[in-house]
């Protein structure tokens, strides 16, 4: 979320001293003005300097603190004092915020020379500091158009990662999408996007998003309807200001465009649009997305299919004049008639049809061409250009020795440039149209979301006085939403009202309807089966679980994987090198025919042999395009990332999902984890003479601020068999000092009792003594899976609860599975070493690979260890305190039901928490590794085995030889095959031991 400057109004200077000062400089000002002119002087710029010194055409931006300003005049006076001064581009001043913003060049002004104006005018103006003015560092996305195969990436995302300011620069082929980290302090968007377009691509864009800073702030942008003048900006500004919640705004006067940083447990965007369009005069809504959706998609699509249908128009007459009516009779003696020397009607017939296919159709292959020759790179527009042209001129060229000439026999090749073309066009149409359906995925989880909700008004009773329908787009947080039976829940909240069964499965892959009541959770985009539900938002815009899930599945395609850096290094010098062995094929052939190297009956009877060469060197030009080879990873990735997101597996990019299908040894955490999470005291035993409840009493007065699950589960057996505490803490007890360790537990001081509940770390580390009698029932307790939890009052222990944390049904039989795979499964757990081994005895884990009373580094440690030996590593966790090993791991999984530390720290999220998701993530990327495998075979098989023929390979022996039109065919078509072959990852469905799995527990 991009950071809003926060703007502290200073209150008007109200005495009559500063009323007074600032009346003696307009007298001085206008005493100066009026001794030397009548009317203030035009700006006088000063000699331009040389570019060598400052570049003329450098434009920044200015921010200045002003105090003084009382009203819309003020700010007038401001404008026109700073317009005055030479190197200005624009001046705005808001009289609400006490701020001015001056877009200048700093070859003809400098700031300070600003600030002076803005007080001679009568104000005083403090400069702020760039650091106060904008974010570090910014995230900037853009659609780029004109890309055709990865020398097109590569190209841009050199360029891009050679400008001051920029951290990095990802351009994704498949998608059409550029991804920029850069200060925008250095560099702006702007001159961000000029740059694309100086290297010949369009550049459009999408959004700009500031890198995570902590703070809980959220960001919206207004369009501003009916606001026109300094007067309405000025309403409209301080009705912003007014706001609960508002932190910072900024007014982009030029465009009508409010940007509004908030806070928002206290307000959101609905509340700004309602307080706009209360004035009676103006309007505002959300601005709308740019340059997403399938729309786009549509466009582009509808665009080649035009391109193609009109080349159509002229290439079938072409076609038929060349390859079909020469060879009937009586069309064949029509077409020879009226002959200018040797220049037949035919040949001029198809002259003036293939001229709009070769320059007007075929005008995107030119342009595209001189733009990656401008910039010193070659990509497919190169070799279509150079082979078309080739054909086209040299058939020019027949077509004018033929009028001139009564002697000279040619033949021409219009029908190669018009039906060459007209095949690639028609190629990139049917790509495109592929292409489109692997982003379907994302679009599918956009549409979950529903256009409109139910907005309840409740009194303090808790009586709906007043329902509305509302843009869900406005739904705020706490604002309480009905939904009704059949219809989608429109936001992430809890279920304040009403009991019914929501099917998730378009959010989890879970297909069965999951029971909601009072205090369950739901997610916006899943539907409501039977029964009212009313409930609570929690989690709005941005935020929800879906947008979440959209976010990653994008970000995840942005993403290259390592194996694609392959492709992209043998596309940099594909094209240079085909060009130089197109022209050797073509040499060859032509040396070897004028020597006689071959026998004459060889030659095609229509030709000579710089015709029959030009034909093999034009054919190696079109065939050896490296499109093919630049969509074999982004596109199975694209798939593969969609087709997991909804099956409830997020996976976070290409690497992760390239390193899954390498992973050898799966380490596991225990609690959430392999057990169900969600432990309950089964045993309590006391060694000391004190009253049970006040044990219990005193243990959760000081686990109650804890967050562990052993901690929730001591606190909730206490509030069932004293009901004493509250879900916040104990009334009736002090509680002070608390410190959580951890790996070993709590501390804290209750009533004036140093309390330690923890391990035995813990105490062995606080110096208290353990009684063989202690020991003894912890080595009992550990022996039957369950976890002893000591409690040591005063430095002595009163007593050791027992707690029992199931195993999750599944665990057992997904170790099992890993083990066919050929895949070792470990557990390390900050458990003792007794729970870990009964578990792991449970589930079939070997004593190896049990590592026990582990702390979070501990665990990082472990992963790093096994990764030294060369082993792929995935670890698998849910906690704050796998965070380290997640981040280690070469792939971290979180379940989905984990912290949103652990969350964030993994590669793939498992958004269902089952466990058999573990397998089906790692057979998904085995699954689709193999696609890419598969995708570079089509792409280079075509190449390996089409250059040779397109070379004249078999022409010698069969006498077969590849026409250039048949040749860029195949072009297109291997393009196509490729995203066909991402495309077949659609069909993936999840392993069959893990269907059975679901199966059984259903059951």
């Amino acid at each position: 979320m991009e950071t809003m400057l926060k703007v502290v109004v200073q209150p008007r200077p109200g005495s009559e001293r500063d009323k007074e000062r600032r009346r003696k400089k307009k007298n001085a000002r206008e005493l100066t003005s009026s001794s030397s002119s009548r009317y203030p002087s035009m700006p006088s710029y000063p000699a331009s300097p040389s570019r060598g010194e400052i570049d003329v055409s450098e434009i920044r931006t200015a921010r200045f603190q002003v105090t003084g300003m009382e009203c819309a005049a003020c700010a007038g006076s401001i404008e026109k004092a700073v317009k005055r001064l030479p190197g200005i581009e624009e001046a705005t001043v808001a009289v609400l915020q006490n701020r001015a913003q001056v877009v200048y060049r700093p070859a003809f002004v400098q700031e300070e020379s600003i600030r002076e104006a803005i007080d001679d005018a009568g104000f005083e103006a403090v400069i702020i500091p760039d650091d106060a003015r904008q974010p570090s560092r910014i995230i900037t996305r853009f659609r780029i158009k004109g890309m055709t195969c990865t020398s097109c990436s590569n190209s841009i995302e050199s360029a891009l990662s050679k400008l001051p300011g920029v951290q990095m620069a990802v351009v994704a082929l498949a998608t059409e999408e550029c991804e920029v980290r850069h200060d925008p302090g250095t560099i702006t968007r702007a001159q961000l996007a000029i740059t694309i377009d100086d290297l010949g691509y369009e550049a459009e864009l999408l959004s700009v998003d500031e890198e995570s800073t902590g703070e809980e702030f959220n960001r919206v942008r207004l369009q501003l309807e009916s606001v026109t003048d300094s007067a309405d900006f000025q309403v409209v500004e301080e009705i912003l200001s007014g706001l609960s919640g508002v932190a910072s705004f900024d007014v982009d006067r030029t465009s009508a465009m409010a940007t509004v940083s908030y806070d928002p447990e206290k307000t959101g965007p609905r509340t700004f649009i309602e307080s706009i369009e209360q004035s009676g005069a103006f309007k505002a809504k959300l601005e709308a997305p740019t340059g997403q959706g399938s729309h786009d998609r549509s466009l582009e699509i509808q665009h080649h299919k035009n391109y193609f249908l009109w080349s159509l128009v002229f290439t079938i007459p072409v076609f038929l004049l060349s390859m079909v009516f020469m060879y009937i009779p009586g069309m064949m003696e029509g077409l020879e008639m009226g002959r200018i020397n040797n220049l037949s009607i035919g040949a001029l017939l198809r002259w003036i049809l293939s001229t709009p296919v070769q320059f007007i159709i075929g005008k995107r292959f030119y342009s595209g061409a001189y733009k990656a020759l401008r910039r010193g790179s070659a990509n497919m527009d190169v070799l279509i250009a150079m082979g078309t042209n080739a054909a086209y001129f040299y058939s020019v060229y027949t077509v004018f020795r033929a009028a001139t000439s009564s002697e000279f026999k040619g033949t021409d090749f219009f029908e190669t440039s018009a039906m060459l073309i007209s095949f690639i066009i028609l190629g990139k149409y049917l790509e495109v149209t592929a292409k489109g359906k692997t982003s379907e995925a994302i679009a599918k989880l956009m549409d979950l979301a529903p256009d409109t909700a139910n907005l309840l008004s409740v009194d303090e009773d808790g009586n709906v006085t007043n329902e509305r329908e509302i843009a869900s787009e406005l739904i705020q947080r706490r604002d309480i939403i009905k939904v009704v039976p059949g219809s989608k829940v429109p936001t992430d909240g809890v279920v304040v009202w009403g009991q019914s069964f929501v099917n998730e499965s378009m959010i989890t892959g879970e297909a069965r309807p999951v029971p909601k009541k009072l205090g369950d959770k739901v997610i916006g985009g899943t539907m409501n089966d039977n029964g009212v539900l009313h409930i609570q938002a929690t989690h709005v815009g941005a935020e929800t679980a879906l947008a979440q899930i959209v976010r990653l599945v994008e970000a995840a395609q942005m993403g290259k994987a390592p194996v694609q850096k392959y492709a992209d290094r043998i596309s940099t010098y594909f094209v240079p090198i085909v060009v130089v062995v197109s022209f050797i094929v073509w040499l060859a052939w032509f040396v070897s025919g004028k020597a006689r190297s071959y026998p004459k009956s060889w030659i095609p009877a229509s030709m000579d042999e710089f015709e029959l060469a030009l034909q093999f060197g034009i054919s190696v030009l079109v065939i050896a395009c490296p499109c093919a080879l630049g969509l074999a990873t982004p596109t199975a990735i694209m798939v593969a990332t969609g087709k997991g997101a909804t099956q409830g597996i997020l996976i976070k990019g290409g690497q992760a999902l390239e390193a899954a299908h390498k992973v050898k040894t799966v380490i596991f955490d225990k609690t959430g984890t392999l057990t169900i999470g969600k432990p309950i005291v089964v045993d309590t035993k006391l060694f000391k003479d004190v009253r049970r409840q006040e044990f219990y009493n005193t243990i959760a007065a000081a686990e109650v601020n804890s967050e562990h699950p052993l901690a929730k589960a001591v606190v909730e057996y206490s509030k069932r068999i004293t009901g004493e505490l509250s879900s916040h803490g104990s009334e009736k007890h002090e509680v002070s000092d608390f410190e959580a360790i951890p790996g070993q537990g709590i501390r804290a001081v209750v009533d004036g009792k140093a309390t330690l509940v923890g391990n035995m770390r813990l105490m062995k580390e606080s110096q208290i003594e353990i009684s063989e009698e202690v020991q003894e029932h912890l080595h009992e307790t550990e022996t039957l899976a369950r976890t002893g939890v000591m409690v040591a009052i005063n430095s002595e222990v009163v007593g050791v609860i027992s707690i029992a944390d199931p195993v999750k049904p599944e665990a057992a039989k997904v170790i099992s599975i890993l083990k066919s795979m050929g895949i070792r499964s470990m557990m390390v757990t900050g458990d003792n070493w007794g729970t870990a081994t009964a578990i792991a005895r449970e589930l079939g884990i070997d004593r190896p690979s049990i590592h026990a009373e582990s702390l979070p580094e501990d665990k990082a440690r472990i992963v790093k260890e096994i990764q030294a030996t060369g082993t792929t590593v995935a670890m698998v966790g849910d906690g704050i305190n796998d965070s380290p090993a997640l981040v280690a791991a070469d792939v971290g999984m979180a379940i989905g039901a984990g912290t949103d530390i652990a969350i964030e720290a993994a590669d793939i999220v498992l958004m269902k928490s089952n466990l058999d998701d573990v397998i089906t993530g790692i057979d998904l990327s085995r699954k689709t590794f193999r696609r890419i495998q598969l995708n570079y075979v089509w792409a280079l098989g075509y190449n390996v085995l089409g250059i040779p023929i397109a070379a004249g390979a078999l022409f010698p022996s069969t006498g077969f030889r590849l026409p250039p039109w048949v040749a860029g065919a195949a072009m297109a078509a291997s393009s196509v095959s490729v995203v066909c072959s991402s495309l077949w990852l659609k069909r993936y469905k999840r392993p069959r031991v893990v269907e059975e799995i679901r199966r059984s527990e259903q059951q």
